[in-house]
């Protein structure tokens, strides 16, 4: 399914002319079909998917615990 700037803007919860420059940057891929720039938004749904998977993974390492280095000697 193709998205059109503006719908990818309200997809993305952005601004259309960030999305634009985005476009014109080639940041996001799009195809021009002479009126218009349309966007394939399958790319955005696999995107989401990878941040998704990494945020968790960065998460799991954040909570592991720091352990304890036993060569360190309690020198009261």
């Amino acid at each position: 399914m193709y998205l059109t700037i503006k719908e990818t803007a309200a997809y993305l919860a952005l601004d259309e002319s960030i999305v634009r420059a985005y476009v014109l940057q080639g940041k996001i891929r799009a195809i021009y079909d002479g009126e218009n720039y349309l966007i394939n938004k399958q790319q955005f749904t696999t995107y989401f998917e990878q941040v998704e998977k990494y945020r968790k993974l960065i998460q799991a390492y954040l909570d592991e615990p720091i352990p304890e280095d036993i060569d360190v000697k309690d020198e009261d």
